[in-house]
């Protein structure tokens, strides 16, 4: 009898404790979204009456005018070309040009390998500034040039230490198979080597899509002179300054720029939140497929060397 009533007690102790902290889970997940469905909801909120504030979950008079207001800027179907262009070119062109760099220090037979390795970590503490790196790009003729977004970025020490470090912590019997079996470096690099690194790849590549997708700052600075090759972000914070800049008229009493009339009704806070919104779901969209390879890699890539 004592060993069934003990028994019953461990089960029940159980019982508490995965109830316990299944509860606890569902709370870390509400305080996890509840600031995108806050945002969400105060986008889809009117904009006046979100001045007064008090919306949490829902909005609490629905509307759509906030996206409208978004959506009216002509150039946003090309700057969202240009921002998924740049991406895509930059994820793929920063992921090949880093991993055979990686892949090269990774190899004991490299022989200044620390030496290469000290240059490229010199290189993520020593910056240039902004001057210099402008004068470079105007002698590259990489001004007001759509390969401004692409080119300067497909390198990055830090991202190729990443690399490095997962690479090395690979069997190197498999290399050492691949080439008594005849395969070239180049060859074993690309059917070995990077199939065993979809972890680690996964990770940087995310960092650099949501890296080239949020940047805004390229645009403004090095290619000001052509709309064109204007991004998604600087057209949605340029949509964000001119509302700002409305609300200013407004309470000023002095009339609205041109192009105020579009933004009756509508305030910086609702418009700053239909911005992230618009700005966030794409990468929301992408993430859940990478997320399993994205914690593996980070883990593996930060913590084996």
């Amino acid at each position: 009898m004592k060993k069934e009533k003990f028994k019953l007690s461990t089960r029940a102790w159980n019982n508490i404790f995965d109830i316990s902290n299944g509860l606890f889970m569902l709370f870390i997940v509400v305080i996890m979204l509840y600031p995108f469905l806050n945002t969400l909801a105060v986008s889809l909120n009117n904009a006046t009456d979100s001045i007064k504030g008090g919306i949490y979950l829902w909005p609490r008079m629905f509307t759509l005018r906030n996206y409208e207001v978004v959506f009216e800027n002509e150039l946003l179907l090309t700057a969202f070309i240009n921002s998924v262009s740049r991406t895509l070119l930059s994820t793929v062109g920063g992921l090949f040009m880093c991993s055979i760099a990686a892949y090269v220090l990774s190899r004991q037979e490299f022989l200044v390998n620390a030496v290469v390795t000290v240059f490229f970590l010199m290189t993520m503490y020593i910056s240039p500034g902004l001057i210099p790196v402008y004068f470079l790009y105007r002698d590259l003729g990489l001004i007001n040039n759509f390969w401004v977004y692409v080119l300067p970025g497909l390198f990055s020490a830090f991202n190729v230490i990443v690399i490095r470090t997962y690479m090395m912590a690979l069997p190197d019997s498999l290399v050492e198979a691949a080439r008594i079996d005849g395969s070239g470096e180049f060859q074993t690099f690309i059917r070995i080597v990077l199939p065993l690194c979809k972890p680690v790849l996964a990770t940087v590549g995310l960092w650099i899509a949501v890296g080239n997708w949020n940047d805004w700052f390229s645009s403004f600075i090095f290619a000001p002179a052509r709309t064109e090759l204007t991004t998604l972000q600087y057209e949605l914070m340029k949509v964000l300054s001119s509302s700002m800049a409305q609300m200013s008229n407004q309470q000023a009493g002095a009339i609205a720029a041109q192009g105020a009339q579009a933004f009756q009704n509508i305030s910086p806070v609702a418009i700053r939140a239909t911005i992230t919104i618009i700005a966030a779901v794409p990468i929301l969209c992408v993430y859940p497929f990478l997320q399993k390879y994205f914690v593996k890699g980070v883990h593996v890539g930060s913590v084996k060397g």
